[in-house]
């Protein structure tokens, strides 16, 4: 696993999730309470053991070089352990990145000082776990020039997907692009089999076709759209399957680009036995916490058939004071204050939110730093939502950074 880097894509603009990217790049949007969400990836690394991490940035990526440091500073690069962030110099030419390949083209003298044999192209965006190990060991074992991780899903969400068509012994002969009328998995016309955007590249091989690739005017320079379809006709190039070892079934993975994927991936957090399992010791997601008091729920109380002082199916995280508040299938992230007699129902609050008094929350993602005055109501009218925030295509509630409500 030394011979590997991992090369972290974390340089999209996110627009689908603003507002939470209005101020910061996608994966540095909090998740699940207390962490980021390129947590999720550098952790899959380091349990991994890869331990040469680069991340690439483009837009807004103050917050995540922050992250970064206070988070994974702790590797030792006296035996070449790292992770680094990149920004977009222009080292090659004149232009920022123009796609997902270009991003690595443009740092190709990364790997002229590493000199790695594989190169893992990942993405700072996703949702998931998975042992890489294994996706290198098969990558190895089947000789291949680029391995691409894969799962089932639904058809009806081809339009968002790269979608993988692969031969009996597993080596990819097809690949579309977000196509509306996709091929569908043999034997199960309503599955497709999707690219995850988990990419294990021979090192020669992904210089050469990158190389290739930027000599064409006409390309969009992106893996999916360009690079990949290409290699089909030159290289082997082999499907991973990622599932579940208990199941057999495949594994947990979200891509949380949109306000909606979001607030689902966060809600599937607080089912009684989640598919990605913040508890697990054996595979823990590493972040950085600063140092708050714990959390606090206080003044049990009933009044007019609503208990208060409790919390129900929920995340609640370091430095919250909930007093003699009802909070209700939400996550609540760090230093969160709540005021008497609100009530909070499948919400998610990011950090330094106060919550006023007689306050009722319902479907709704307050950025940080939010201030809700006493008896306001967010969630149950979208005309008066909409004044100070944004409302998704299914009714989330949206409230931006900093807002006094």
């Amino acid at each position: 696993m030394k011979k590997i880097l991992a090369m972290i894509l974390a340089g999209g603009k996110g627009e689908r999730l603003h507002p939470l990217t209005r101020d910061r790049a996608k994966p540095s949007v909090p998740f699940g309470g207390a962490y980021r969400i390129i947590d999720f990836t550098i952790s899959n690394c380091i349990n991994s053991d890869i331990r040469k991490v680069y991340i690439l940035t483009q837009y807004k990526s103050l917050s995540l070089d922050r992250h970064i440091q206070r988070a994974w500073n702790a590797l030792n690069g006296r035996f070449g352990e790292f992770v680094y962030i990149i920004h977009a110099q222009q080292r090659v030419n004149e232009n920022w990145y123009k796609g997902t390949a270009d991003a690595i083209y443009q740092n190709f003298y990364t790997l002229q000082q590493e000199k790695p044999d594989l190169v893992m192209v990942l993405s700072g965006d996703h949702i998931y776990k998975m042992d890489y190990r294994e996706m290198v060991e098969q990558h190895i074992k089947k000789k291949a020039d680029l391995t691409i991780a894969t799962m089932e899903m639904d058809k009806q969400f081809s339009k968002d997907f790269g979608i993988v068509q692969i031969s009996k012994t597993g080596q990819v002969k097809g690949f579309q692009e977000k196509p509306i009328k996709p091929v569908t998995i043999p034997g199960k016309p309503d599955s497709i089999l999707i690219n995850m955007g988990i990419y294990i590249f021979n090192t020669d091989v992904l210089v050469k076709r990158l190389i290739e690739n930027a000599r064409k005017p006409d390309s969009q320079h992106d893996f999916g759209k360009n690079v990949i379809p290409s290699m089909l006709k030159t290289d082997r190039v082999f499907a991973y399957s990622f599932n579940d070892k208990q199941t057999s079934q495949s594994g947990y993975w979200r891509d949380v680009g949109t306000i909606e994927a979001y607030y689902d991936a966060n809600m599937d957090l607080l089912e009684e036995n989640p598919q990605s399992n913040l508890f697990d010791n054996n595979w823990p997601i590493f972040t950085s916490e600063k140092q708050s008091a714990q959390a606090k729920v206080c003044g049990f109380e009933q009044k007019d058939g609503q208990l208060y002082g409790v919390m129900l199916d929920s995340i609640i995280s370091r430095g919250c004071l909930i007093n003699r508040a009802h909070i209700e299938h939400s996550i609540l992230s760090p230093n969160i204050r709540v005021g008497q007699y609100s009530v909070i129902q499948d919400s998610i609050l990011l950090d330094n939110v106060t919550i006023g008094k007689n306050c009722k929350i319902k479907r709704a993602i307050i950025d940080k730093g939010v201030i809700v005055s006493d008896g306001t109501e967010i969630g149950f009218n979208p005309k008066k939502d909409a004044q100070k925030g944004t409302i998704s295509d299914t009714g989330i509630v949206v409230i931006p950074k900093n807002t006094v409500f």
